[in-house]
């Protein structure tokens, strides 16, 4: 079986990997299409160290065997954390923070390659008319969705994301249908083009020049704040345009430890939620509904895997 094979230091194709096998309570899956993730990046720069096996989380597949007849020969995608399903934390319905969960493409063979392996009851069925080149961004989509599951969310809120990536793109777009008023602070002029629907847009520079020579009021600042920046500058900003008593939620993940002025954090009386996997469901339902609309991805080989994961496209992803 061909797959992307990251062993602790550096990703490479193999053609030589073994056929994976279903155990009872789950499904093998062939895979169609795989996304890259910024996080697949950042493991690529060290951010799981002891991982060695399979790349990628982002997929959807074909299920060719499972114990459960209803899945067999159905298009699916498929949540990341995998349990135990006895410790107080699986009990409690946060299977994803179980201390002993196997993860895909982090912690156990993920969907870069023809064939994976996944639970059952991680499994959900893509709904009909639904395209695999837009099924493949349910998981990341459900991450965005996570947002208003952690913290509440009103109409007429003054938002501010900082980013302009895929992620930050749909976080955009589920505060935006929840009536949130949107500030995006991102790099690119080019790709804030595509939050003018969605929001107001503002250049990083801008808003540093901003800080450097005037600062922000209370007027300026924002109830909430979304870091969607995948850099540690992005929490660096958001803890310095947040309003007090506001809330930072932090989406980026990234290699290594970073120092950061809490003092803010409590003087401001400050929330810091960190939020990432979220709901599949209303994923797919909005993707098959239309009501999230997303740039065609660049679609590569498994042999292009270099030039998927060097890509500054709005999305890449492997054909399978």
């Amino acid at each position: 079986m061909k797959g992307i094979w990251f062993d602790g230091k550096k990703a490479s194709l193999r053609d030589d990997l073994p056929m994976p096998q279903a155990d009872e309570n789950h499904s093998l899956i062939r895979i169609l299409r795989a996304g890259v993730c910024s996080t697949d990046r950042e493991i690529l720069k060290g951010y799981r160290p002891d991982f060695r096996g399979v790349m990628g989380h982002e997929f959807v597949g074909i299920v060719e065997e499972s114990s459960d007849r209803n899945l067999t020969g159905r298009m699916v995608v498929g949540e990341l954390n995998e349990g135990c399903g006895h410790c107080i934390l699986c009990r409690t319905g946060r299977e994803k923070h179980c201390l002993s969960r196997k993860v895909i493409g982090m912690s156990k063979d993920g969907c870069f390659a023809e064939y994976m392996t996944l639970a059952n009851h991680l499994i959900h069925v893509v709904p009909e008319g639904l395209t695999p080149e837009k099924a493949v961004l349910t998981e990341p989509l459900a991450a965005a969705l996570e947002i208003p599951e952690r913290i509440h969310i009103t109409p007429g809120l003054h938002a501010a994301v900082i980013g302009d990536g895929r992620l930050a793109f749909m976080i955009t777009q589920v505060l935006h249908l929840s009536g949130t008023r949107v500030t995006v602070i991102g790099k690119h002029p080019d790709k804030l083009v595509t939050f003018s629907p969605y929001a107001d847009t503002v250049l990083l520079d801008d808003v540093m020049h901003k800080l450097s020579q005037e600062g922000f009021t209370a007027e300026d600042s924002f109830e909430v704040v979304v870091d969607a920046a995948g850099h540690p500058s992005g929490m660096e900003l958001a803890l310095q345009i947040v309003r007090r008593q506001g809330t930072i939620v932090l989406k980026s993940t990234y290699a290594g430890k970073h120092p950061f002025d809490l003092s803010l954090v409590s003087v401001n009386e400050l929330k810091i939620e960190g939020s990432r996997c979220g709901p599949f469901e209303p994923a797919l339902a909005l993707l098959t509904e239309g009501r999230i609309v997303l740039p065609e991805p660049e679609w590569h080989s498994l042999e292009d895997y270099e030039a998927a994961f060097s890509s500054k496209a709005f999305k890449a992803g492997f054909v399978l």
